[in-house]
Formats: structure tokens, sequence, C-alpha cells
């Protein structure tokens, strides 16, 4: 039975209906710019010097390659692009890797989520290879207890198959659990399995606007979920 999403302010919210923290990690902590950046504009442009095409006609041969397989591992399966564009997608993350950052309120919201004693996860759907690369540059393992990322699972966080066995893994409870993400279809496979509280975060680039969702409740910003006094 699906369950609906809960509302939650720095008025109403009451910590202690809360055991764990979930949070998506590109475009809700960190700034998708580097990613729209990376699959839209700099792959393609590599793949077009070596094809010798013009850069319009790479991309959209690219953007029809990511549909083919959106939805699965492979869409995000970084060793999967490096063979298929012969192209070595792990090293030209870490050559771009200046662009990976934080949301600029990300990390207040991480350090006052420890201050109340939740236990926090990441959950993404990124390949280990470039959540490697985002940790080291963002050491932001340090905020929480524990990274899984899809190939974990075997499923990406979209996918319904990927909530119980993520649960068994983490062993939160859903009605206990606050979930936020900047993809709607994520938020639903969450919603599906009874994961209780739901925001969807609608400012998900620092180089586009926000994209409010019309499904769920949006934050453009955490600081919209603290106090002004819990801001650090």
């Amino acid at each position: 039975m699906n369950h609906q999403p809960s509302a939650i302010s720095h008025k109403l919210f009451d910590w202690s209906r809360v055991d764990d923290v979930l949070l998506d990690v590109d475009g809700t902590l960190l700034d998708r710019h580097f990613d729209n950046f990376f699959f839209e504009e700099e792959l393609p442009r590599r793949y077009a010097a070596k094809h010798g095409l013009m850069v319009e006609d790479a991309r959209e041969r690219l953007l029809a390659m990511y549909r083919a397989v959106e939805g699965e591992l492979d869409w995000t399966d970084l060793n999967y692009w490096t063979k298929t564009l012969d192209i070595d997608v792990v090293a030209l993350t870490k050559e771009l890797d200046y662009l990976i950052a934080f949301h600029p309120d990300s990390v207040d919201f991480l350090r006052h989520v420890q201050a109340q004693g939740k236990r926090i996860y990441l959950l993404t759907s990124a390949h280990a290879a470039g959540v490697k690369i985002k940790v080291a540059k963002t050491r932001i393992d340090r905020y929480v207890d524990r990274i899984v990322n899809a190939f974990e699972v075997g499923y990406l966080k979209m996918r319904p198959e990927f909530w119980p066995t993520c649960q068994r893994l983490l062993g939160f409870e859903p009605s206990r659990s606050l979930y936020i993400d900047d993809d709607e279809a994520c938020l639903a496979a969450a919603q599906k399995f009874g994961v209780k509280f739901l925001y969807h975060r609608s400012k998900s680039s620092s180089r586009q606007p926000p994209q409010p969702s019309s499904r769920y409740e949006s934050i453009e910003s955490f600081h919209e979920l603290l106090a002004p006094g819990d801001r650090l």
C-alpha cells in the first residue's frame, strides 16, 4: 500500500519520530552541475574528437545511448561506458574532479543531523568508482554512517527492488526514516516501500533554476528544514 509523503518543517519537525536519515548524493548533497557537464558536455566533446563528429551530433548519439540503458545498472556503470565508448571514463572523472562540490547548505544539514544523534546513510545509484572519487574530493564520508551504492544492491534506487535489499543491508525502519532525493522516481520507489518522511530537493544544480516536484514536498535548500539557530 502506498504511503502519502509526510510534510516536515522546522516548526513541526519532531526528531524523535526519526531514527534514520537517508540521503541521495548527486543533486541532493552534491551539486549536479558536475554530472550534467560531464555527461552532456565534456564526454560528448571527447567522443566527437575521437570519431571526427560534430559535438552536437556526438551529444545526440550519446544521449540515445544513455536512454537505451536508463534504469539499468549500465546507465551509471563507469566501466560499461569506458568499454562502450573506448574512453577512460574513470580517468576523465578524476580529471574533472575540480567541479565536484557540495551544495552550500549540505554540510550544515549533515552536521545538524549528526548533532541529533541520528544515523545517516547515503544512497546512490552512482558507480563505486565515481563514488570513490567524490568521497576523496569532498570527504563526505566523515559525516555519515555508511554509503550504499546501487551496485552493492543490484538495482538503481528508482527500481522497487532496490529498497527491500537496501533495508536488509542497513536495518532502517521505513516508518521512522526520512529520505531526501532530487529524483521523483527514486522517491516514488521509496514511498511504495513505505518510507514515511519524503522530501524532494528542487535545486539540484547551481547552474539551473529550481524544479519543484508536483508529487512531493519540495525544498530548495536544506535550511528550510532547520530553524535559524540550527544553521552552523
